[in-house]
């Protein structure tokens, strides 16, 4: 699980171009939107993307991306969870 995280997080760094940030700055359970990472809704369509370019996921119901993109972990969770389904 600790390497998906780290994972993540470099794929969420590339995917965002998010230049001035590092794997080791972003908190696994930091909140990704608002007072965490600070994303918006246009960043939000780009994990998407990444979830489905990268691990073969559709988020079918836009409720349930709330939950998923709440933190680093629970993509992890999600992916992990999807892979072994």
């Amino acid at each position: 699980m600790e390497d998906l995280i780290e994972k993540l997080k470099k794929e969420v760094i590339e995917q965002l171009n998010l230049e001035d940030i590092s794997a080791e700055d972003i908190d696994a359970d930091s909140p990704l939107f608002g007072e965490g990472l600070g994303l918006d809704s246009i960043d939000a369509l780009e994990l998407i993307v990444l979830l489905e370019k990268n691990y073969g996921l559709k988020i079918e119901d836009p409720k349930d991306g709330k939950k998923i993109f709440h933190s680093i972990r629970t993509m992890a969770d999600y992916i992990t969870e999807y892979q072994r389904a």
